[in-house]
């Protein structure tokens, strides 16, 4: 009788023991590492300055219980209602305080209260004159730090904060939501543009008394601006009139890119890039999600999405703008005004 078959009766089922125990234990450790990922608590959030809508819009998309990968990274926990004079922030922190109250969100009446509360904060005051006070003892404290926009209430105080940030050897960024949007992250990959040559991006442009003109809804429109074209700019030249404000901009290698600021008729954002090989126009604008991951895996990681320099950039730009309006529409450079800022920036660290 020949014994070959029940031997390689035997082989197979040793093999496929071997391939059960080896699927277990794939499956084991898989789910080791996913109970060790959900057992890690997110870290706790605190949010200065409730009196933007971005404070209750941000809340719900981190505490939904239905938040995955990086907006789960975060709970909000607690905030710090702050306010200014200006329209904006008092007449509506005290509804957006309430709002966040109605999540279950401690209140604090202090900032040192709520960086005893949190790991991680996000500015949001619709002030940006008062960012630089109020960013300080959150970098101080060495707390990682997301800056609402604007990041400063001038560019001298942006580059402080920075300074600070760096001094202390704290992660900190700032950003529109606008920059993430899908329409705009798209064309960086457009296959149709080739090389961006160019680039226009308009939107609603209501100013903000006692900062720069952009920097309060401009912002919206010049960072897009800036994520298409890059750092680089030389030079900005203003026109503005009681509706519109037109703001170019001058690139490395004669680039131009455009920034049209709307306060009257259609104030709808939108960009379109001009390549070497086609004009394309951004799609679809998107909302707060893409921010808000970008801000939890900014928290998770240290690792800011956005370089200080190119904000920083971003503002001489605005500040730029500004000057350029004040000397009746002549080119201003961004040397001129980063060399002012810096320098008036010395000041306010006590340098």
């Amino acid at each position: 009788m020949n014994p070959r078959p029940s031997h390689h009766r035997r082989n197979l089922c040793f093999r496929a023991t071997l391939a059960t125990l080896a699927t277990l234990a794939t499956l084991m450790l898989a789910f080791g590492v996913g109970a060790r990922a959900a057992d890690t608590p997110p870290l706790r959030a605190g949010m200065i300055g409730l009196d933007t809508s971005h404070v209750p819009a941000f809340a719900r998309l981190f505490n939904s219980p239905k938040a995955t990968g990086d907006l789960a990274v975060i709970r909000v926990v607690a905030g710090y209602p702050g306010g200014t004079d200006i329209p904006a922030s008092r007449d509506r922190v005290a509804k957006f305080t309430e709002e966040l109250r109605g999540m279950g969100i401690d209140i604090v009446d202090s900032i040192p209260k709520l960086l005893d509360k949190v790991q991680v904060v996000l500015l949001e005051s619709v002030d940006g004159r008062i960012h630089l006070q109020e960013a300080r003892p959150v970098i101080q404290a060495g707390k990682p730090l997301f800056i609402d926009k604007p990041v400063g209430g001038s560019l001298a105080d942006a580059i402080a904060i920075y300074q600070l940030a760096d001094r202390h050897h704290v992660p900190c960024f700032s950003s529109s939501s606008l920059r993430f949007s899908p329409g705009i992250q798209e064309l960086l990959n457009n296959e149709r543009l080739g090389t961006i040559a160019g680039a226009v991006t308009w939107g609603s442009c209501s100013y903000q008394e006692g900062t720069p003109d952009m920097f309060f809804y401009g912002i919206h429109g010049i960072e897009p601006l800036f994520v298409l074209m890059g750092t680089g700019c030389e030079t900005v030249t203003r026109i503005q009139t009681k509706d519109t404000d037109l703001v170019s901009g001058v690139w490395k290698e004669g680039r131009v890119g455009t920034y049209r600021g709307i306060r009257r008729n259609k104030e709808a954002f939108g960009a379109v890039a001009f390549g070497s090989k086609g004009i394309v126009p951004a799609g679809k604008e998107g909302g707060y999600e893409e921010l808000c991951r970008e801000i939890g895996r900014f928290f998770k990681t240290g690792q800011p999405p956005v370089r200080a320099e190119e904000t920083i950039e971003i503002f001489a730009f605005m500040e730029a703008a500004d000057e350029s309006n004040r000397q009746g529409g002549a080119p201003v450079s961004l040397a001129s005004v980063l060399a002012k800022a810096r320098s008036e920036a010395a000041a306010k660290l006590g340098k």
